[in-house]
């Protein structure tokens, strides 16, 4: 089986393509360009250097939230075209397991942290296995201080991972009641080869969409209509 994985939720754009379980090839930029600049010649380019053709892909696997409304949207959009016109069906990975299977230490508890603004993150809590990461607690967003108050509770040592390790690395540490560490930097951030692991095995669990049933889970209202919602109240 051929699947490609597209990551575009936070600030690094990632892609990479799995044959049969085993990573054939990944592309990632982190920069300041949008990811609509670069995310579809990434896949190109990854896949002619692969030599796979995109009609041998089996399906697509793209991270579908929590995340940036900008980044989730081009990479739904982009997901749901290729899916569409190759005729495959799409793979929704949330992006906070996608962040989680970076790590590969066997009963590790993961705490991935996405910088949401407002001093918010987006975060959840699991367990690494041999298979798909263990949900300990649900994604959700809230302010730093609850997201650690929930990860200190599991008791154990908890591994931070995610855009929002920079951000609130020193907080973290004020506040943090257990062991902890945080991810080192190369392997902190989103891996489209991760998102395409946890995928396979998704699709092996029959949990796809068709292209056209496919949305991104955003969590929370976007920015705009949040002030908008702030402005109506004040008039």
């Amino acid at each position: 089986m051929k699947i490609l994985g597209i990551d575009s939720s936070g600030l690094t754009a990632s892609v990479a393509v799995m044959s049969d379980g085993i990573l054939t090839g990944e592309y990632t930029i982190h920069n300041k360009k949008t990811h609509s600049q670069t995310l579809l010649p990434m896949i190109s380019d990854m896949l002619l250097m692969a030599e796979i053709k995109p009609e041998e892909l089996d399906c697509i696997a793209v991270s579908a939230g929590p995340g940036s409304f900008t980044g989730l949207r081009i990479g739904a959009s982009t997901a749901k075209g290729l899916a569409w016109t190759l005729g495959i069906p799409v793979v929704p990975v949330s992006s906070l397991m996608g962040l989680a299977a970076n790590v590969t230490q066997r009963g590790a508890v993961v705490c991935p942290i996405m910088d949401a603004r407002r001093n918010q993150v987006y975060f959840g809590i699991y367990r690494i296995t041999e298979g798909l990461p263990e949900v300990l607690l649900e994604p959700g967003a809230a302010a730093i201080e609850e997201a650690v108050a929930c990860a200190s509770r599991i008791r154990e040592e908890i591994i931070y991972i995610g855009d929002g390790v920079p951000v609130f690395e020193d907080r973290i540490r004020q506040l943090s009641q257990s062991g902890l560490r945080f991810m080192e930097p190369v392997n902190c951030y989103q891996r489209g080869a991760s998102v395409a692991a946890v995928g396979s095995l998704l699709f092996g669990k029959n949990q796809y969409v068709e292209a056209g049933d496919f949305a991104p889970v955003y969590l929370r209202k976007s920015q705009a209509e949040r002030e908008r919602e702030e402005a109506e109240n004040i008039s």
